[in-house]
């Protein structure tokens, strides 16, 4: 299938993953999401995205409801939700010093609750990746020190989730706290503190951000010692995740007409996806996809070769 699959921590993953951010919630949606997963599965796509707060848990609810319709093998998937935001009706007590802004926590029993919950909504035994929802959320509200040491928990949590075959790796899916130059989280420490954790055996191994052909910062924004933070994550051996592919479908339309020529495709739908997964150090695009004929489109990148790198880089530039 001309490269649209790479090998992400030992897992085959489809170099394009479905998400299932947006959308009403209504019976409506949830039957559209839940057709769009089983087509999605069913023509190669074997990355879902989600999250608890995702149309407060109805878009994981129309994940289990598909997942327990497909006939596929469990272990041809790779399902991946997160955690840290308040949903309203799915809330343990918690400490009000462990919630940032009124809307965030990164406790570990706070965690450890979603968690619970997103098995059960999911029909799953273990999730195959688990992320700490924007924690950057929380970055103005605390000081960096606190910051820090509210992530060394969150990370003991899910290496306890590991050994009890909860979850197989976690990660950090983040909107602005990667990509915002020297002033942002920075992903060595966070690899660092996993290793602190858990030795070089850690299951701290994914990142996810947001990059498309309007949000390069992943590429074009040096971190540290003019290094970007996609290729510093790769070096320590994380896999990236490209968030809004189409920008929420902004990118979907009204794409310059030279872009055609290196990045092919047929619409600007896939053109835009096709930037994404062919960028250096990304090894799956997410797209959102809430309607069968969406997933049709983009299921024609299946036949489609990424862009040589060489290309991108012209492109890049």
């Amino acid at each position: 299938m001309n490269e649209f699959y790479r090998t992400a921590q030992g897992m085959k993953v489809s170099s394009v993953g479905i998400g299932t951010y947006l959308g009403p919630m209504d019976d409506a949606t949830d039957e559209s999401y839940r057709e769009s997963i089983l087509a999605a599965l069913r023509g190669g796509i074997n990355v879902i995205d989600t999250s608890l707060n995702y149309r407060q848990q109805r878009s994981e609810r129309a994940i289990g409801q598909a997942l327990r319709e497909w006939t596929g093998k469990r272990d041809e998937i790779v399902v991946c939700t997160k955690a840290g935001y308040l949903v309203p009706g799915a809330m343990p007590e918690l400490n009000s010093a462990d919630i940032a802004g009124g809307m965030h926590s990164m406790a570990p029993e706070f965690l450890d609750d979603q968690l619970m919950r997103s098995t059960a909504n999911l029909t799953l035994d273990t999730i195959d990746v688990f992320y700490l929802h924007n924690p950057d959320t929380q970055w103005g509200h605390i000081d960096e020190d606190e910051f820090y040491d509210r992530i060394r928990r969150a990370f003991e949590f899910c290496e306890r989730a590991v050994a009890g075959k909860r979850i197989r790796f976690y990660g950090v899916a983040t909107w602005q706290g990667l990509r915002q130059g020297p002033d942002s989280i920075s992903i060595r420490k966070l690899e660092s503190i996993a290793q602190s954790v858990a030795g070089s055996g850690h299951k701290f191994r994914f990142v996810q951000l947001p990059f498309n052909l309007a949000m390069v910062e992943g590429l074009s924004k040096s971190v540290e010692e003019h290094r970007n933070v996609i290729s510093i994550a790769v070096d320590l051996g994380l896999t990236v995740v490209a968030s809004a592919s189409l920008m929420q479908a902004r990118l979907a339309r009204n794409l310059p007409q030279h872009l055609a020529q290196t990045l092919g495709g047929k619409t600007d739908a896939q053109r835009a996806i096709q930037f994404a997964r062919s960028a250096p150090g990304i090894t799956t695009a997410l797209v959102g996809m809430s309607r069968p004929r969406h997933v049709a489109e983009n299921l024609e990148l299946t036949e489609m070769a990424p862009v040589p790198e060489s290309e991108f880089h012209k492109l890049f530039r």
